[in-house]
């Protein structure tokens, strides 16, 4: 159970879903944050949040709130999250960290400045089964990891108004699906040496298909693709020279994997057994950072989220992909 009072900035969808991942597992969420009154008075009454703040700026200086969960579109996390710092509030920010590899830099200095924890919320990195695929790998269990192969590709709204087709508001697959493979492929192998990506344009002007391969030092391979127009298999096997790890559908959320030796033979196989949608797992991490005072995090360290976004910058500028709100 958790111990640290959380405010949920952010009344999207994705608030809705780590909050009830937050409350349903213990934690206690304080206040939520809105542009507006109405939307910050639905959300808090859908949660029975105590207190409903009319601005982000009203909820960074409640004095009842300890960390904020930062969950607003692309283009807000790193302002936000720094609203947030400024406050003195510790902050998970949602994935992608920033819009750029130079804003999430500044997000992850003004938390060493301040003595507070950041760390982004991809929610993947801390969940059971990732956790157990990360010992798989370390310990030798399928021999030298050469080649990860990932998808992340869904068949999402095509309202050319809307977030994921907005540049305004960071849109396109890259960031907001592409990120998961990238940050697997990041967790498997560290730092590409290369990285080669070729990709779509929806008329919007963002990117509605990447294809991406990383390359490493020692002739590892990462082969991933994310897409929101159409409905892949959403799986990831990791590849070894003496056996692969097959993750099921949908490998980024809790679910099974196989472990397969190297004559195709199964060895071991796990499946997940969590209560709602796994988001609680990094809250658990942040609060445990806290009370460490942000001791060692060697699943996600706030370097790495700005060396992520250094990789999916890389993409960009071979794709020509630029935002107008980035700093």
């Amino acid at each position: 159970m958790g111990s640290l009072r959380w405010g949920i900035l952010g009344t999207g969808g994705i608030a809705h879903a780590q909050t009830a991942d937050l409350l349903a597992n213990g934690f206690t969420v304080t206040a939520v944050g809105s542009r507006s009154q109405a939307s910050a008075d639905r959300f808090a009454a859908e949660f029975g949040i105590p207190t409903a703040h009319a601005s982000y700026e009203a909820l960074a200086q409640d004095d009842r709130v300890d960390v904020i969960y930062v969950s607003t579109p692309h283009p807000l996390h790193a302002p936000n999250a720094l609203l947030a710092l400024d406050a003195g509030k510790h902050v998970l920010v949602e994935k992608p960290f920033a819009l750029n590899a130079r804003e999430a830099d500044a997000v992850v200095g003004r938390a060493a400045e301040k003595g507070l924890v950041v760390l982004e919320a991809m929610w993947t990195r801390f969940l059971p089964h990732m956790n157990r695929i990360r010992d798989i790998v370390r310990s030798g269990g399928i021999g030298e990891v050469r080649t990860l192969i990932s998808d992340h590709t869904q068949l999402l709204s095509d309202d050319p108004l809307g977030r994921l087709r907005n540049p305004l508001l960071g849109g396109g697959a890259l960031l907001d699906l592409g990120i998961y493979p990238v940050s697997f492929a990041w967790d498997v192998f560290g730092a590409p040496s290369k990285v080669f990506a070729s990709g779509t344009m929806t008329q919007t002007g963002v990117d509605r298909q990447t294809a991406m391969i990383l390359d490493y030092p020692e002739g590892a391979q990462a082969v991933l693709l994310t897409a929101l127009d159409e409905p892949g298999p959403n799986r990831s096997t990791v590849i070894g020279t003496r056996g692969r790890i097959d993750i099921d559908s949908v490998w980024y959320t809790p679910t099974s994997f196989t472990v397969f030796d190297a004559a195709g033979a199964p060895t071991e196989h796990y499946s997940s057994d969590v209560v709602g949608r796994g988001m609680q797992f990094q809250a658990w991490e942040l609060e445990r950072l806290v009370a460490e005072g942000a001791g060692p995090n060697d699943v996600l360290p706030p370097a790495q989220s700005i060396r992520i976004m250094e990789t999916l910058d890389e993409v960009r500028r071979q794709l020509g992909l630029s935002y107008p709100a980035e700093s």
